[in-house]
């Protein structure tokens, strides 16, 4: 469960406000994988990053229960003199997993071959988002946060992330940002659409979409 209690973030640029949470009242049920939709710069990044506790609400409050993880495919963590390995087995000391195992895992879905065992300053932004979904899927949470890294690689690796998602989704929950709404129908059981700072829960993935759609619809009609 992730409850959003009069939920409210505001940036200031040079004296300009962006709101992009504008008291969120609202609750995402434990254990449905939810997409989240809205145009570019609504504000799904920032919500997922609130969620996971790397960026603080301007005022108001997230509350969940259960494990949840970092943004999946978010690599900022990652120690760039370290090998991919290295930095696989420091993630999982962290939380406290079978580090063999999890490295073991992670070589064998990421696919970085001899690059495994190179330094992470030397990986392409695709290698680091590679190595970072596989540590990601390798540790069990209640609920991952996924935002558009199952776009990453080849048809091939896409469709094995796409597995892996589904099979982790058997006993946990997920908030997905995807632009790909063939993806959200494939990967998510409810939607959620963040649109000028507030949002809204479907229970059905198609209305949700539909109401994205029309939301982008009147946007990028002629004015």
């Amino acid at each position: 469960m992730i409850r959003f209690e009069h939920l409210t973030k505001i940036f200031t640029l040079e004296g300009q406000h962006k709101t992009v949470a504008d008291d969120i009242n609202l609750t995402f049920p434990t254990g449905r994988a939810v997409g989240l939709l809205g145009r570019n710069g609504a504000g799904k990044s920032t919500l997922l990053q609130m969620i996971a506790g790397t960026l603080t609400p301007t005022s108001g409050r997230i509350v969940s229960t259960g494990t949840i993880s970092w943004p999946v495919g978010f690599a900022g963590s990652f120690h760039p003199d370290l090998s991919g390995a290295e930095n696989t087995r420091f993630v999982g000391r962290i939380y406290g997993v079978d580090t063999d195992e999890l490295i073991a895992f992670v070589e064998d879905f990421a696919g970085l071959e001899t690059h495994f065992r190179l330094p992470f300053r030397s990986y392409s932004s695709g290698m680091k988002s590679r190595l970072a979904f596989g540590v990601s899927m390798g540790i069990g949470f209640d609920t991952y946060l996924v935002d558009e890294v199952t776009a990453v690689g080849d048809a091939a690796f896409r469709e094995r992330s796409a597995q892996v998602f589904m099979e982790r989704m058997k006993t946990s929950g997920a908030v997905v940002v995807s632009h790909g709404m063939s993806q959200v129908r494939q990967l998510c059981d409810a939607t959620a659409v963040l649109h000028e700072g507030k949002l809204t829960y479907y229970d059905d993935v198609d209305e949700g979409i539909e109401r994205h759609e029309e939301n982008m619809a009147k946007l990028n009609a002629p004015r």
